[in-house]
């Protein structure tokens, strides 16, 4: 099975960083780089280099740059999607995120990491998982979701978080690690003022 195959499923796997395909990395940064540097005003040149990065771009995928990403093939978008400022994805698994996604600035997807093993880190070995954003769910600033992470429909993580284990749904998530608060409940509900 070649590097392309594994990476794009959704199994944990542990790798030499030297079988990474640095060519498509390279791609990838090109594509951010351009993307970063695009004309505000000019949503069209950007949804078309985010539709060359991503695996899967819905058409409501909204990012603010800067915005960096390893790979972008397996990052794939399915509704709404809003990213604001300074947003990391690691992507060497796939990165699913579901419709009406909102992500604050300074989140990072990181399904990479790197061997517990000092000897097996300095050769280069990496672990990667997926990581999946259900429907619904808003990531706070600075939050950091680890590889092999599920975060349920609905869900909400608290600024500061590190997220490294799956969060049920319909709840209120926070800390360092995080962890389950409340659920979200119709007292969350709040008024808009009319104009």
């Amino acid at each position: 099975m070649d590097i392309l195959t594994i990476m794009k499923s959704d199994r944990p796997y542990s790798a030499s960083n030297f079988d990474m395909p640095t060519q498509l990395q390279k791609k990838a940064k090109r594509l951010c780089w351009e993307y970063n540097m695009c004309c505000p005003d000019d949503e069209a040149k950007r949804a078309e280099l985010l539709k060359q990065l991503f695996g899967t771009c819905h058409p409501l995928t909204f990012i603010q740059p800067a915005f960096q990403c390893d790979y972008g093939f397996n990052i794939h978008t399915h509704g709404l999607t809003v990213v604001n400022h300074n947003v990391v994805i690691l992507d060497t698994s796939p990165v699913y995120i579901g419709a009406n996604a909102f992500l604050a600035p300074g989140v990072c997807l990181s399904c990479v990491g790197h061997a517990m093993d000092a000897e097996q880190r300095a050769q280069g070995i990496l672990t990667s998982a997926p990581i999946t954003l259900e429907d619904d769910v808003w990531i706070g600033a600075n939050v950091t979701v680890c590889g092999g992470v599920t975060i349920g429909k609905g869900s909400v993580i608290g600024a500061g978080s590190v997220v490294t284990r799956d969060i049920p749904a319909g709840v209120v998530a926070a800390g360092t690690p995080c962890r389950v608060l409340r659920p979200v409940t119709e007292k969350d509900r709040v008024e808009p003022v009319t104009v």
